[in-house]
């Protein structure tokens, strides 16, 4: 099948779909009493989406009293999707069946800095080299999600004046990997609400309408997931909690702005303030790494921390106080329930989620914390293609 049919599927068919997207694995009883289907009714429905080859019915769900229900799920084999989770210096893009299931999976370092030709040709390439290695066609393909780093704006998927990306402003993605793959939908959004939206869908955000994602990285963001759903904004930007004034005497971001919680506390201030510290002498420890290494980066800091070096703690610890000072405005502003901390950054240790943590019990409200959970997010290199899995699922579906 070349595409989605959607203009093939009726209105309520549409709408069991969407229900299997959110809810996932489901009985025909649970997807009637969703529907307000009679059993004649839902029988109909799963029977003509089955034979269009678009469900099937797998496993067992709990008895409640009589034979144990057969689940209904998304048949793999209906088509293709594919995940791309872009970073500042990394892609990671996973091929996945209708159902979800990856079965290919590729991770190599790129720099955004190059440009979007040199780029997105790289991601042409993995995907036919991951379709080729399954011995899959072009054509069943059905859909391509893809976070990227920069702001976008969700209803045309163009970044506008991406802070770390020269030469991506307004350039057409989506045309581009069309010209690949030109049956395909290809839907961008920013990597943290990609990030937001696999937690919501595959991690410990499932099943929970208010919580933030925060990813710590070469930039600093949040995905915000309001009354179930991801909060853009009106034109897309919602949760860009970087480019929040933390130091008014501080370093210039690259926006432009002076003091930027992105230009004072990310992965390249935590490694910028542990070169200095070891160059001048103020850390034995990381003077070491400095002398073995030649140079180093967050996750040195994050080493010479869990051996005890007070400088490197000091660090860690200046940055988890800003970052949590800012989640503490945030947390009083939108009271969610969860705030998950990802990105590169967040593998560095467990003193940087303590740091955040303190500083957001400290500035915030009673109330707003009595039952708040700061965690790391479980899911970590995989929230964003499951992600961006979800993304391009839940446009096929028109949710």
């Amino acid at each position: 099948m070349p595409s989605f049919p959607s203009d093939q599927l009726q209105p309520n068919e549409m709408h069991a779909l969407r229900i299997i997207a959110l809810k996932g694995m489901i009985s025909r009883t649970e997807l009637a009493e969703y529907l307000g289907y009679s059993r004649a009714s839902i029988t109909a429905l799963v029977n003509r989406l089955v034979q269009i080859g678009i469900l099937e019915e797998l496993g067992e769900g709990e008895s409640s009293g009589g034979r144990r229900p057969r689940l209904l799920n998304f048949k793999g084999a209906f088509g293709t999707l594919v995940g791309v989770d872009m970073g500042a210096t990394s892609l990671d893009i996973a091929l996945a069946d209708f159902s979800g299931q990856i079965i290919e999976r590729v991770s190599c370092t790129i720099d955004v800095r190059n440009g979007p030709d040199i780029v997105l040709t790289e991601i042409c390439d993995q995907i036919n080299r991951m379709l080729i290695q399954r011995e899959l066609s072009p054509e069943s393909l059905l859909g391509i999600g893809i976070g990227v780093p920069g702001p976008v704006e969700f209803s045309t998927g163009l970044l506008i004046a991406p802070p770390i990306m020269p030469g991506w402003e307004n350039y057409p993605i989506h045309k581009t990997l069309r010209n690949s793959f030109p049956m395909t939908r290809v839907v961008v959004d920013n990597d943290v609400n990609v990030m937001a939206l696999g937690e919501l869908r595959s991690g410990q955000g499932r099943g929970l309408d208010n919580f933030l994602f925060v990813k710590i990285g070469t930039g600093i963001g949040a995905g915000i997931i309001c009354a179930g759903r991801i909060h853009r904004g009106s034109t897309g930007c919602a949760g860009d909690i970087g480019h929040i004034c933390v130091d008014r005497n501080g370093w210039v971001c690259h926006c432009g702005n002076v003091g930027c919680l992105e230009a004072m506390a990310s992965g390249p201030i935590i490694a910028k303030r542990g070169l200095e510290a070891a160059q001048e002498g103020r850390s034995p420890a990381l003077a070491k790494l400095l002398e073995s290494e030649k140079t180093l980066t967050a996750y040195h800091i994050g080493v010479a921390s869990t051996q005890g070096d007070r400088v490197a703690n000091e660090i860690i610890d200046a940055s988890g106080l800003m970052i949590g000072e800012v989640l503490a405005s945030l947390v009083n502003f939108f009271n969610p329930s969860l705030i998950l901390i990802g990105g590169g950054i967040s593998n560095i240790g467990d003193r940087l989620l303590s740091s955040i943590r303190q500083a957001v019990l400290k500035r915030s409200l009673p109330l707003s914390t009595r039952h708040l959970v700061i965690n790391k997010s479980a899911l970590g290199d995989d929230a964003g293609v499951r992600g961006a899995l979800a993304l391009v699922l839940e446009s096929l579906l028109g949710i």
